[in-house]
């Protein structure tokens, strides 16, 4: 990465002396109720094999751009495997919660638009963009500077919200359900994205689709048994691979020429 361009950074004075953000940190990181829970259920689950798929094929020295980090889930996991974690976000809430949260000191994160990333050509081996696209007006914008940022021969990493009629139920019922929220802002069905808008995309910005798998929770477990009965994602609360991608899917692109 260019040594002389400066990432605009998060003052650590100003994260460590606010109990609100240190309150709002644990909240998001412990807690087994509301939408916090599940994101760091499917993160855990989708980070073995992500890493798995940057050892094979990028190696163990990657450098890697997290963008949506929000809380910091992926990121800081992720330097904990020795990798080179740069997080971008829009909020500066979620920046100093993920900072605060992130015993390595090792990451940097970035306050800034994903539109507009503030970063220069090639700068990172894999990008990483997990439950983004369905908060997002114009996802082609976001992978266009995905792929300006990665590298030739670099991996772009994606989890995402299909959009049918099976989806729309799941969000609308299910995870308001266990978020404890009927707010219509937390998803809007029409920013759900298919599998094959994603790959027309990230065809545009020379990115080609190498694996897509779906995602579901194990059925039959004991996680899922006391979340119906509490609303409560537990550490034994586990997801598995599927072929069907209906209401969610995850996969990755490689970049083979310069963008």
């Amino acid at each position: 990465m260019d040594e002389e361009f400066e990432f605009p950074k998060i003052e650590q004075a100003d994260v460590s002396k606010s109990e609100f953000y240190h309150d709002l940190a644990r909240d998001w990181y412990t807690s087994p109720q509301g939408a916090m829970a599940l994101l760091r259920a499917e993160t855990s689950f989708q980070m073995t094999w992500i890493l798995s798929e940057i050892r094979k094929y990028i190696g163990y020295h990657a450098e890697i751009l997290d963008v949506g980090s929000g809380a910091g889930f992926f990121s800081n996991s992720a330097v904990q495997a020795g990798y080179e974690l740069t997080g971008l976000d829009i909020s500066r809430t979620c920046l100093r919660v993920a900072e605060l949260m992130d015993s390595s000191g090792r990451v940097k994160y970035v306050e800034g638009d994903a539109y507009k990333m503030p970063f220069p050509k090639e700068s990172f081996d894999v990008v990483v963009a997990l439950d983004l696209f369905e908060h997002v007006s114009d996802p082609e914008g976001i992978i266009s500077e995905m792929s300006r940022v990665l590298r030739p021969g670099g991996l772009f990493f994606f989890r995402t919200i299909n959009r049918n009629p099976a989806s729309y139920i799941w969000i609308n019922k299910v995870v308001k359900w266990i978020a404890h929220s009927q707010n219509r802002l937390l998803f809007d069905y029409k920013l759900f994205r298919k599998p094959e808008e994603i790959e027309a995309w990230c065809e545009s910005y020379d990115l080609e689709i190498q694996r897509v798998r779906g995602m579901r929770p194990a059925l039959f477990q004991k996680g899922l048994f006391r979340l119906l009965r509490t609303r409560e994602i537990t550490p034994e609360f586990r997801f598995v691979w599927c072929r069907n991608k209906t209401i969610s899917y995850t996969g990755y692109a490689k970049k083979f020429r310069d963008h």
